[in-house]
C-alpha cells in the first residue's frame, strides 16, 4: 500500500541509507567487473544465475529457479505488515565482441554485456544487501526477479505462470541510460517505450546462371526490393506524427557469386506505440512482401514473433518512485521528460498483460569523462559510469522499502 510523504522512512533518515549506499560502492564495482567479464547469451545464463544464487545465499535469502536460467528470491520485513512489491533486473548478454581495452573487458569472445545488464543486476544484487540490512524498517514481503533472456523476449511469461507476481501491489524495475548523465534518474508517467515485433520473411526464387537470369527467379532481386517497398509503410501509410519503424537487421541470400538466388532470408524489427498501429504494419508488411514476390514470379513467407508490448509507466508508481529518489538523490536529478524512446524491453510483460502497476527507471550512465560511457546501448565500445551504480542499488531499495515502511 502506498504511503503518505510524511511517513517514508528516507525522508526521515536518509543521511543513515546514504552512508550504506556508499558502503557497498567498492563492492559494487567489483559485482559489476565480475559479471561484465563474464556474460552469456539469452537463455544460457547458467554460470549467472549461479551467481546470483551464491549472493543470496550469502544473504540469506529464500531463492529458487524459474525454468532453467532465472532466479527468484523472497525477502520479508521484520515489521507488521501484508504488502508486496516486485523488484526486476534483466541478466542476458548480446552476441557482440567488445572492442574497448579495459581491464574488465569480456573475457567470453563474441558475447558482451553491451546492453548494462551486467549494471542493472548488479544493482539489484547490492540492494538485496542494502534490504536484509533494514529488514526492520519495513514489514510484507519483497520478491526479486533475476530475469534471462530479455533481448530475445518470452521469458516473464514463466514468472507470471509460476504466480510470482500473485498478490503484488506494484513491481519496480531500471535500465542504463548513456544518454542521461551520471546521477541522474529519468522517471516519466505514461508510454517510455515501444511495442516491438520481430519478422522473419522467406523468399522463394529458383536457381539458373546469372547469363541466363530468364530460366530463374531471383530471390535476392525480390528481397531487396521488398526491403525498399517496406519503408514506404513508414514514410507513405501511416500518420506521420505518431512514432513507428521498421527495420530490416539481416539478409542473406545467394551461395555464389554466377548463380541467380533460390532463397532469400529477411529478418527485422516493428516498433509502434498503438494497438492499431501494431495491427496495421503487420498486415502490410506481408501483403506488400506477397505482391513483391509475386510480380517477379516467387513466392514467400512471412511470420511474426510478439517481443513485448509497450512499456507505460503508472502514474502512483512514479509518483512514489520519484518522492523516494527525490528523498535520496534530490529533486534536482530526476527528469521527468526523457523523450519517447522506440527501444523495447520485456518488463512491459510484467504489467500491460497481468494488470500490475510498476514503474521503469532509467538510470543515468553517461560520463564525458568516461568516453565509453557516451556510446549507446548495443554497441562494441559500451561501458558505464560506475558510480551510478548505487544510485540504482538505493533507488531499487528505497522503492521498496518506502513502499512497505
Amino acid at each position: 500500500m502506498l504511503i503518505e510523504g510524511s511517513d517514508l522512512y528516507h525522508m526521515n533518515h536518509p543521511e543513515k541509507f546514504l552512508q550504506q549506499l556508499e558502503d557497498l560502492r567498492e563492492e559494487a564495482v567489483m559485482t559489476r567487473r565480475h559479471l561484465h567479464q563474464n556474460p552469456e547469451l539469452s537463455r544460457l545464463e547458467f554460470k549467472t544465475a549461479e551467481y546470483i544464487e551464491r549472493r543470496l545465499d550469502a544473504l540469506d535469502i529464500p531463492h529458487r529457479r524459474v525454468g532453467p536460467t532465472g532466479v527468484y528470491g523472497i525477502l520479508k520485513g521484520k515489521k507488521h505488515g501484508r504488502g508486496i512489491v516486485a523488484l526486476r533486473a534483466d541478466i542476458d548478454a548480446l552476441p557482440i565482441q567488445e572492442k574497448s581495452d579495459v581491464t574488465y573487458k569480456s573475457l567470453t569472445d563474441g558475447v558482451m554485456h553491451a546492453c548494462g545488464h551486467d549494471a542493472n543486476m548488479t544493482c539489484l544484487l547490492e540492494a538485496c544487501r542494502l534490504l536484509k540490512d533494514n529488514t526492520d524498517k519495513f514489514g510484507g514481503e519483497i520478491r526479486l526477479i533475476f530475469q534471462p533472456a530479455e533481448e530475445t523476449g518470452g521469458y516473464p511469461q514463466e514468472f507470471v505462470d509460476e504466480g510470482i507476481l500473485e498478490g503484488a501491489e506494484s513491481i519496480f524495475g531500471l535500465h542504463c541510460a548513456p544518454d542521461l548523465p551520471s546521477g541522474k534518474i529519468g522517471l516519466k508517467v505514461g508510454l517510455n517505450n515501444a511495442a516491438v515485433d520481430l519478422f522473419h520473411i522467406e523468399i522463394y526464387g529458383k536457381s539458373s546462371h546469372v547469363s541466363s537470369p530468364q530460366l530463374g527467379v531471383d530471390a535476392l532481386y525480390i528481397a531487396c526490393q521488398t526491403v525498399v517497398d517496406l519503408q514506404a509503410i513508414v514514410t507513405r501509410m501511416t500518420n506521420p506524427v505518431e512514432p513507428c519503424l521498421i527495420g530490416v537487421g539481416k539478409l542473406e541470400s545467394g551461395t555464389i557469386y554466377n548463380a541467380v538466388a533460390s532463397l532469400a532470408v529477411l529478418e527485422g524489427t516493428t516498433r509502434t506505440v498503438t494497438t492499431e498501429a501494431r495491427k496495421f504494419i503487420r498486415e502490410e508488411i506481408k501483403k506488400i512482401t506477397e505482391d513483391c514476390a509475386d510480380a517477379y514470379g516467387g513466392t514467400c513467407s512471412v511470420e511474426f514473433t510478439k517481443i513485448t508490448s509497450p512499456l507505460y509507466n503508472d502514474e502512483e508508481c512514479t509518483a512514489h518512485a520519484i518522492k523516494t529518489a527525490a528523498s535520496l538523490f534530490g529533486k534536482e536529478n530526476i527528469i521527468t521528460d526523457r523523450p519517447l524512446s522506440l527501444n523495447g524491453d520485456d518488463y512491459a510483460e510484467f504489467m500491460e498483460p497481468t494488470g500490475l502497476r510498476g514503474c521503469y527507471a532509467y538510470l543515468g550512465t553517461g560520463n564525458p569523462e568516461i568516453p565509453h560511457s557516451l556510446h549507446n546501448v548495443h554497441s562494441c565500445d559500451f561501458d558505464i559510469d560506475e558510480t551510478a551504480l548505487t544510485t540504482g542499488a538505493g533507488l531499487y531499495a528505497g522503492y521498496a522499502m518506502d513502499w512497505l515502511a
